[in-house]
């Protein structure tokens, strides 16, 4: 069995595919040559999203980034090493005293760094994402934000697993390697239940996602969190001891309409999370306040993600989403200086 090779070349655009090719892969790939991720809402075409995902992400993405993967040496790793002497400011915790017995001079055990990364998406498909005014749901991209992160970290021994919270249930996928799993892991994510309007679920699941990640603890690796962290910041101590062990990366999801309200007249608005619904008359009055209260909570919500040391990366229904990974990675890159420090060799770099 070969491996396949990586796909390098331009988008192809949906006119180049023929008339005879299959209608889900046509509308697939118009959706992305107009920078907006393919639709999972239809089942039957689920596997042609998917492909489209993948091509989009090799062929947009990885050539850009290929050699910048650093690995995971987080510092020091689990297998025992060669012996060296020791200096003064190395960890005596460290020593190797059966070295150091037999030679009269100090020495500690070096070992070997992981190079392998494990990373866990924590996917947050509840009913707030379930929505979108312009050429996609923000559902749409937590699966391609999920493909983008499992195409680019997959290879070298990596792993990936996903916690999936809708609202209404939690899944676990374990972490494990392989396009195969990574196939199965985005077609879990994309196939997951859309959260039923009034079930009352509220915004607390995404830290009790956080928490099923953190415990029991695993081994440091990546952490992504993809959500549009509408409501209160309850997750911000769960993402915090998270940082502890692993690098973060906050994707946050949004749609124009989280942000501002159209001049629309009298319109019925519906809270997704509770059911609760209430008539308004957009005035200016109102969507200036609405407009003043989102980004309020937008500052609030970058605030404690960089207080939990996440980096953030935003993408919108309305944008180029791979335009905007594009944007993240290159700002990223532009950071690294070929530094060999812990904080330059994590798996966050792999961004």
């Amino acid at each position: 069995m070969t491996e396949q090779q990586p796909f390098e070349g331009p988008a192809v655009p949906p006119s180049a595919l023929g008339p005879s090719a299959d209608p889900a892969i046509r509308s697939a790939a118009a959706r992305s040559a107009a920078g907006q991720p393919p639709s999972t809402a239809d089942p039957t075409r689920l596997d042609a999203a998917l492909t489209t995902l993948e091509l989009t992400v090799r062929r947009r993405l990885d050539g850009l980034l290929q050699g910048n993967h650093l690995g995971l040496v987080p510092g020091p790793g689990t297998e025992p090493g060669d012996a060296r002497p020791y200096y003064p400011g190395d960890d005596v915790r460290r020593m190797d005293w059966s070295v150091t017995a037999r030679t009269t001079e100090p020495h500690i055990r070096q070992s070997v760094a992981d190079r392998e990364l494990e990373t866990w998406l924590v996917a947050d498909l509840s009913a707030s994402l379930d929505f979108g005014t312009t050429g996609c749901e923000k559902r749409d991209l937590v699966v391609a934000a999920a493909a983008a992160v499992g195409h680019l970290t997959r290879g070298g021994g990596n792993r990936i697993g996903a916690v999936i919270a809708n609202g209404a249930t939690m899944t676990r996928i374990p972490a494990r390697g392989g396009r195969p799993h990574l196939q199965h892991l985005l077609r879990a994510i994309a196939a997951t239940p859309r959260s039923e309007d009034g079930g009352g679920h509220v915004r607390g699941d995404l830290s009790l996602a956080l928490e099923q990640l953190r415990r029991p603890p695993r081994r440091r690796g990546l952490a992504v969190v993809i959500s549009d962290f509408v409501g209160e910041l309850d997750w911000e101590r769960s993402l915090r001891a998270l940082s502890s062990r692993h690098d973060l990366l906050a994707v946050e999801v949004l749609d124009p309409r989280d942000l501002e309200l159209p001049a629309v007249g009298l319109v019925t608005l519906v809270d997704p999370e509770t059911g609760r619904t209430k008539e308004v008359q957009t005035t200016p009055a109102l969507r200036s306040a609405f407009a003043a209260a989102a980004a309020e909570h937008r500052d609030q919500v970058a605030a404690a993600l960089r207080r939990s040391g996440a980096a953030q990366l935003t993408l919108r229904t309305d944008r180029d989403w791979v335009a905007d990974v594009l944007r993240f990675v290159l700002s990223r890159k532009r950071g690294w200086s070929g530094s060999t420090s812990s904080a330059a060799s994590t798996a966050g770099e792999a961004w």
